[in-house]
């Protein structure tokens, strides 16, 4: 909520109790993904950074992908304009989202070169940076799996001290994510977003 809003709910409790009430009864018969990107596009239409910043990522959490919430933007067009889609684009992309990317949305993205193989030993993990994102590379008996550093859950950056191990957890709400599959093995539901990755002349890329 903005800073005007927690004053009121302080101030006056007794009318703004009634109109978050209000809200509620309003989308209770719409199931939270629905209520959710209703939500996102209201912000939009008011170009509510705050806010929409806020919506989006609960829709995320929600279950909505990215297809939806870009879907939503453009099926709202007649009432947003292309003003407003191209703001909230323009703010999706300054979020850096791993779901968002080309790659991660069925496009097939640019390969990036990481590091050279001889860097990282078998069973080993690493964090790198490459191009500007944040990458975790665990090396297995068979290959490589590159994962984005952000935490599904908020986006949080995850540095290389939050890694023990082949245990990687994240220091915002404490995640905890298995490296060697990409699973989240305690707290949330979600797993680390996985880029493809390849091996060419001794050097690991990764597509995004």
């Amino acid at each position: 909520m903005s800073d005007a809003l927690n004053y009121l709910v302080k101030a006056r409790p007794d009318a703004i109790g009634h109109y978050f009430k209000f809200l509620k009864e309003c989308g209770k018969h719409l199931d939270p993904k629905t209520r959710d990107l209703i939500s996102v596009i209201t912000k939009v239409d008011a170009q509510t950074e705050r806010g929409f910043r806020q919506y989006l990522g609960r829709a995320l959490r929600e279950g909505c992908t990215p297809l939806e919430v870009l879907d939503a933007l453009l099926m709202a067009f007649p009432t947003l304009g292309l003003a407003k889609i191209v703001w909230a684009v323009d703010i999706i992309l300054a979020m850096d989202l791993p779901e968002f990317q080309p790659a991660a949305l069925g496009g097939k993205g640019e390969w990036h070169d990481v590091m050279a193989t001889k860097d990282i030993k078998v069973g080993a993990v690493e964090r790198v940076e490459c191009d500007g994102r944040g990458l975790f590379v665990y090396r297995h008996a068979k290959g490589f799996r590159v994962y984005d550093s952000r935490c599904p859950h908020q986006t949080t950056n995850i540095p290389h001290l939050a890694l023990e191990g082949t245990t990687l957890t994240c220091p915002k709400h404490q995640w905890v994510f298995d490296i060697r599959t990409g699973d989240c093995i305690k707290k949330g539901t979600s797993p680390l977003r996985q880029w493809e990755c390849k091996v060419d002349k001794g050097r690991l890329l990764a597509r995004w």
